[in-house]
This record gives structure tokens, C-alpha cells and sequence, in this order.
């Protein structure tokens, strides 16, 4: 049987080779705890994601419908008119990649993770 700390350790290195292999890497300013929620996106909505926090930012992907997101950090940003209401909230959900608060089911008006630096 393996031991908890062994267990630990072979966990932490399979994320640690799953962040190689699809090269995804949480921000240098993301707090570990404030990616633990996945948050899913407004039902039958295809999300764009922008390399900012505003929609004059390029486009870098779109999530498909019915995705979810983790939220590392949220900062402010063009308003946006969306799925669930008004807001000026950006999420920061991989380094470099933002989506419209506005169309991501926090459950809140207002900030659900820290700030980004």
C-alpha cells in the first residue's frame, strides 16, 4: 500500500505532467485556493475567449457550450450585456485568457477570487 506522503507526491507530479503535456499553466499571480470551483458557462452559449479583459482584445478561442471554467483571479474590465445581467467584471481563467464575468455563473454580482495583479 502506498503511503499518504507517497500518494502526495505521485499526485502532485501527475498535475505537474498534465500541465506539460496540454501547456496550460495557472497565472504567476493566480492564489492556488482560487481555481478550486469550476464555474459553468450560461447554458447554449459558445464563449469567446479574449486575450484581455475587454472586448477590444483579440479573440483567442471560443469554449464550446454547456464548458466550465476555473477562475484564478478577476479584474475590471468593458462592460459587457450578458446571460446573467450587466457587469464590468472580467474572469482571468489561464495566463493570458479572459472571459466576460457577465456570462459565467458565479452565483455573485460582485468578485468570487481574488483580484489580478
Amino acid at each position: 500500500m502506498t503511503s499518504p506522503h507517497r500518494r502526495s507526491a505521485l499526485l502532485a507530479a501527475a498535475a505537474g505532467a498534465l500541465f506539460l503535456v496540454t501547456g496550460l499553466a495557472a497565472p504567476a499571480n493566480a492564489a492556488p485556493s482560487a481555481a478550486t470551483t469550476a464555474y459553468p458557462i450560461a447554458p447554449g452559449v459558445s464563449l469567446d475567449v479574449r486575450s484581455g479583459p475587454g472586448t477590444g482584445y483579440g479573440i483567442i478561442r471560443v469554449l464550446p457550450a454547456g464548458s466550465s471554467v476555473q477562475i484564478y483571479c478577476q479584474t475590471t474590465g468593458t462592460t459587457v450585456n450578458g446571460y446573467y445581467g450587466t457587469s464590468n467584471i472580467w474572469d482571468n481563467i489561464s495566463s493570458g485568457q479572459y472571459v466576460s464575468d457577465a456570462y459565467v455563473h458565479t452565483g455573485s454580482d460582485g468578485y468570487v477570487a481574488p483580484r489580478c495583479a
